[in-house]
């Protein structure tokens, strides 16, 4: 199964992509306001050519667990996204220490330093979804 991650953010959404098997994290070009009507119509674009079949949004609780503003904001975005992709599963994903790792190591799934780390944060994200919901 293809999964398309999403590590949402106002300014930009850092984006991965799952090869066909389930199995690799690749970081691709992060998408700039993604709530905004063109950066939404990109990311429907986007959904459709690499074939999802599920997309993951990362979900920024804090520390304890408990929602913040960023947290309610990501979920409005990933709200709203689901109702544009009736056919594709939209599903919210812990994504604490996501960022930190993405920093940390400068890479994150196959992709190199030059990779934004946005995307690098996605594919962390999306590597812990793969990992989980392996077999």
């Amino acid at each position: 199964m293809r999964v398309l991650a999403l590590d949402y953010g106002s300014a930009r959404c850092g984006v991965a992509v799952s090869d066909p098997t389930g199995v690799l994290a690749t970081p691709l070009e992060p998408v700039r306001r993604p709530a905004s009507r063109e950066g939404m119509g990109t990311l429907l674009a986007l959904v459709r050519e690499v074939q999802a079949e599920r997309v993951i949004v990362g979900l920024p609780l804090s520390l304890s667990g408990a929602d913040s503003d960023q947290t309610r904001e990501a979920r409005g975005f990933a709200a709203a996204l689901g109702r544009r992709l009736p056919d594709v599963p939209v599903e919210l994903y812990d994504e604490r220490f996501t960022t930190r790792l993405a920093q940390r190591d400068g890479t994150g799934g196959s992709g190199g330093p030059r990779t934004s780390e946005d995307s690098r944060a996605a594919a962390h994200l999306l590597s812990s979804w793969l990992d989980r919901h392996a077999g």
